[in-house]
């Protein structure tokens, strides 16, 4: 499977659950509490929010009271975007972070800041990305999901990551970014596997991968030995090189 058809599909799953979206994306608020913490400053004139989703960051930063002039959410989803907070100052923006066209719609101003939570490891080309957002700010952190999610699933099952390995990741920011990294593992347990593959289904964190047959499934739900699911996420704060 091609990535461009990953991160289409990847849309489809959050838009899909919107409405029970906020019911199944543990992980991803605590990812997005993470990400926030690790910004020092208090006061920006823009804030812009990649992959935002329904809002994790933003009442995140709500929460921290780092104070903005403007917070740009930009989704692919309209669904999602519709579940994002509103206020004078937010400025919502549907559309697709894998596009040229994107990041040639606004101008940034000096101090302002870029930030992405679960959302980059569905990027098409990962050069493309970086080199686009370095362009745009200073300044920028990232959550990303990497390819040690769901990795005893994907071992068992016999099948390949649909996401970026960490080490692909640096390699690509690096270029771009002075950048400070920080790898972080969660586990989510659960009662029963049929509870955990219900999970990944609805929660999105699957990005509609569909590589597995109904009947690969129902063979492995009887097969995972472990209770939980395993997450892993790279965290990014980095600075444009001089």
């Amino acid at each position: 499977m091609k990535i461009k058809e990953k991160h289409l599909d990847a849309v489809k799953e959050f838009s899909r659950f919107a409405k029970t979206y906020e019911a199944h994306n543990i992980i991803q608020e605590e990812v997005a509490h993470t990400l926030v913490s690790h910004i020092t400053e208090k006061m920006y004139h823009t804030i812009v929010d990649i992959g935002c989703g329904s809002g994790a960051v933003y009442k995140n930063i709500l929460k921290r009271k780092i104070h903005f002039d403007c917070y740009m959410a930009l989704d692919l989803s309209e669904e999602m975007l519709l579940l994002h907070p509103e206020d004078n100052n937010v400025k919502k923006i549907c559309a697709n972070f894998n596009l040229k066209d994107t990041y040639q719609s606004f101008n940034l101003a000096d101090n302002s800041i870029l930030l992405s939570s679960s959302a980059l490891q569905w990027s098409k080309e990962l050069d493309f990305i970086f080199e686009n957002l370095s362009k745009k700010s200073n300044q920028a952190y990232f959550a990303i999901f990497t390819s040690n999610t769901f990795k005893t699933l994907h071992e068992i099952a016999n099948i390949q990551s649909p996401i970026y390995s960490v080490e692909s990741l640096k390699k690509s920011i690096e270029k771009y970014y002075n950048a400070k990294f920080q790898v972080k593992t969660y586990k989510l347990y659960f009662e029963t596997v049929r509870d955990m593959f219900r999970y990944i289904k609805k929660s999105g964190v699957s990005g509609g991968e569909k590589q597995l047959t109904y009947k690969q499934i129902k063979q492995l739900m009887h097969t995972y030995p472990l209770k939980y699911l395993e997450f892993e996420v790279l965290f990014v704060e980095s600075y444009l090189k001089a």
